[in-house]
């Protein structure tokens, strides 16, 4: 057994929650380091301050393998002068540290080219209202408790079926964050959050036979999650239904990709629209807004202020206020995806996105995934993704993949060994439904994507 950095205080949940105070503490913080950053000359200057703490378990065959708890800090100083930009970390919170991190940004920035784009997002975007969605849930949650979890969950999975003789093992994770933002416009945010999750992963078979398969599940609060029991249960049918695998003949055939699976096919989209790969031209859809790039129903939204969100937030990165807004409608891009420098770089301004995406709805068109299986008919249903075989400039797409063959619309048997091929652009043209099983572990909630149909490459 492997234990790491052990100690209450460090376990989420495990003292009378002082967030208020700490976020206190790190705005004072951040406006003292803005401070300094003016009295050295900085023409603009921004702070993040965060700190995190974690428990993580994780139990195999019945024994704990290893338990680790940590804390973590860091602050981080940019600054301009003009255009020439500099920037500095340290995860030491004392003054001397604190003053050395902003002379070093300084420093940093006289020896940079001056970079016309360089600079904050402009102060009349900044957000004026702040408020929380119900993302701070600490779990009460001790380190002999997480291992009864993950004991409880990994034991109930190799109950269900004598065929389930080995184990990956369990887990149990718990987090929180908080973290404060300002910069020299006057704006100072502040940000905490959690989540949890708890996971297996379990093998059946012997040999050239073995099968393995996993489940889990993410909340911010851990009151959400599915049971432990559940959760190792779920697995262990996930990893029986894989026994037997076949191959398939090469050939072109509807795809139905599971929820869990199509979300990574809407973060390909994203990333193509998204103004680091725009302004260098690493792009497959360059000059894409206004052009139609799914079906006429598709539908795709950015909502900000969801109560429990993965990734609800008033404010992205650099302070700019959220706001709702639809990325695509009847299947035609509305805007990218842009922090402000990426939007300069553009000639556009910034759609509130540094950091990244704030929980993207992808709006279905049908039913659950049986009704989709029934949709298909015949084709294949894919729950694994393997590799990384995506090319951003051409949307050329390859991976290693493995599911189950489904015929007259039920699951007929497990396939595995396959290699599905496309180009996004076609895929994304030939979607012909969305579930409305959408899978809520993700910031990006979408159900089951049926493609109408790809190249799958087996046995030849």
């Amino acid at each position: 057994m492997n234990i790491q950095a052990i100690s209450t205080s460090s376990v989420p949940g495990q003292q009378a929650d002082d967030s208020q105070a700490r976020l206190e503490r790190l705005s004072g913080i951040a406006q003292r380091l803005l401070d300094g950053c003016a009295a050295r000359g900085a023409t603009q200057a921004e702070v993040s301050c965060n700190e995190d703490s974690g428990l993580a378990v994780n139990v195999r065959m019945g024994e704990v393998e290893t338990v680790e708890a940590t804390r973590d800090r860091g602050i981080a100083v940019t600054v301009y002068f003009g255009h020439r930009k500099g920037s500095a970390s340290t995860a030491d919170m004392r003054d001397d540290s604190l003053e050395a991190t902003v002379a070093q940004a300084c420093a940093i920035a006289t020896f940079t080219e001056a970079d016309p784009d360089a600079g904050l997002a402009d102060a009349e975007l900044m957000a004026s209202t702040q408020r929380e969605f119900d993302s701070w849930h600490p779990w009460e949650l001790d380190a002999a408790r997480a291992v009864d979890i993950a004991l409880a969950c990994e034991q109930a999975g190799r109950d269900v079926d004598a065929r389930i003789a080995n184990s990956d093992g369990a887990s149990v994770n718990s987090n929180a964050s908080i973290s404060v933002y300002a910069n020299s416009h006057g704006f100072l945010g502040r940000e905490r959050g959690t989540y949890h999750s708890i996971s297996c992963a379990l093998i059946a078979g012997e040999g050239d036979g073995m099968q393995r398969d996993s489940w889990y599940d993410l909340a911010l609060a851990a009151s959400d999650l599915d049971s432990a029991q559940a959760i190792g249960r779920h697995a262990a049918q996930r990893t029986l239904a894989r026994m037997q695998p076949r191959q398939l003949p090469t050939g072109r055939v509807p795809v139905l990709f599971a929820a869990e699976m199509a979300r990574s096919l809407i973060g390909s989209y994203i990333g193509a629209v998204s103004g680091g790969a725009l302004y260098r031209k690493a792009s497959f859809l360059l000059d894409s807004v206004g052009t139609r790039v799914f079906p006429e129903w598709f539908g795709m939204d950015e909502l900000p202020f969801l109560p429990r969100g993965l990734r609800s937030a008033c404010f992205d990165g650099e302070g700019v206020a959220t706001r709702e807004s639809p990325l695509v409608r009847d299947g035609v891009v509305q805007h990218y995806v842009l922090g402000s420098y990426s939007a300069r770089k553009l000639g556009l301004v910034t759609t509130a996105n540094a950091g990244g995406v704030h929980n993207l709805q992808v709006s279905a068109n049908a039913g659950d995934l049986d009704a989709l299986l029934h949709s298909m008919g015949r084709g294949l249903l894919v729950t694994e993704l393997m590799g990384h075989g995506v090319n951003p400039i051409t949307g050329d797409y390859s991976r290693g993949a493995a599911g189950f063959w489904v015929e007259d619309g039920h699951i007929a048997y497990p396939v595995d060994g396959i290699t599905i091929a496309g180009n996004l652009k076609q895929m994304f043209t030939a979607i012909e439904a969305v579930g409305s099983d959408i899978d809520l572990r993700s910031h990006i909630r979408t159900g089951s994507i049926l493609v109408g149909h790809m190249t799958v490459a087996g046995t030849g």
